[in-house]
């Protein structure tokens, strides 16, 4: 009897500790899009892939370089962009990345990829962000 009830509670602690696991990195890595989901979703050739691969990887550095520099500039002075300024920017650099895409996707591609950026499904009620989102 006490076999059973230290293997039950045995189970029950690893369950337990398993469904406690932090969930893993995002489908396309840290915050970056998920091109092999995005390729089913605009029904990208592989050369469409490759390319739009690259400009996704072009705009990761641009961002990373102007994300650095805006560091450096608020350790200087301790000033922060304001909201609006990092909404601005962010839209400066969703637009560059659809002018550079619209060479490589048609028509209809773009326009489903516009609506895919467009804005984040909503989430459900009662359903909070957590701290690293």
């Amino acid at each position: 009897m006490k076999t059973r009830i230290t293997i039950t509670a045995i189970a029950l602690l690893a369950a337990g500790n398993a469904m406690a696991q932090p969930p893993g990195p995002p489908p396309g890595g840290r915050g970056g899009p998920d091109i092999d989901r995005m390729a089913i979703l605009l029904d990208l050739d592989e050369g469409q892939k490759a390319a739009v691969r690259q400009v996704f990887d072009e705009q990761r550095e641009q961002r990373k370089a102007e994300f650095d520099k805006a560091r450096e500039k608020a350790g200087d002075s301790q000033a922060r962009p304001t909201r609006e300024q990092m909404r601005a920017k962010h839209e400066q650099m969703k637009q560059q990345t659809i002018e550079k895409l619209r060479p490589i996707l048609s028509d209809t591609q773009l326009t489903k990829f516009e609506a895919l950026i467009a804005e984040p499904p909503a989430r459900p009620r009662g359903e909070r962000r957590s701290r690293s989102e």
